[in-house]
C-alpha cells in the first residue's frame, strides 16, 4: 500500500508538468505588440530564441553578445513604431540584404 501511495504522489507531481509542456506557440504570429507586452523573462527567452533561429538561418556559428544586445534594442525600437506587424516580418526585412 505504501508503494502505491508513493507512486500516486509522484504521478500527481509530474502530470501537471507534462500537460504544461504540451503547448505550442507559432513564433511567426507573435506581433510586436505581443513582444513588447511580454514580461522581461519571456521577452529575454523569445529574443534569444529568435536570435538563435535567425543566426542558424544565416549560417552564423558564433555569438557576439554586444551585437545581440544592439539587435534586441533595434528590434524593440522597430516594434514600437510597428506594433501591428509580426516580429518575424521585421526580422526578415532587417536581414534580407545580408
Amino acid at each position: 500500500m505504501r508503494k502505491l501511495l508513493v507512486g500516486l504522489v509522484i504521478a500527481g507531481l509530474t502530470i501537471p508538468s507534462v500537460f504544461a509542456a504540451q503547448g505550442s506557440v507559432d513564433m511567426a504570429r507573435i506581433t510586436c505588440a505581443d513582444y513588447l507586452a511580454m514580461s522581461p523573462t519571456d521577452s529575454a527567452v523569445f529574443s534569444a530564441w529568435m536570435s538563435g533561429w535567425f543566426n542558424q538561418k544565416k549560417g552564423y556559428v558564433w555569438i557576439d553578445v554586444n551585437a545581440y544586445t544592439r539587435n534586441v534594442a533595434s528590434v524593440k525600437a522597430w516594434c514600437t513604431a510597428n506594433p501591428t506587424q509580426t516580429v518575424m516580418a521585421g526580422l526578415e526585412r532587417s536581414t534580407a540584404g545580408q
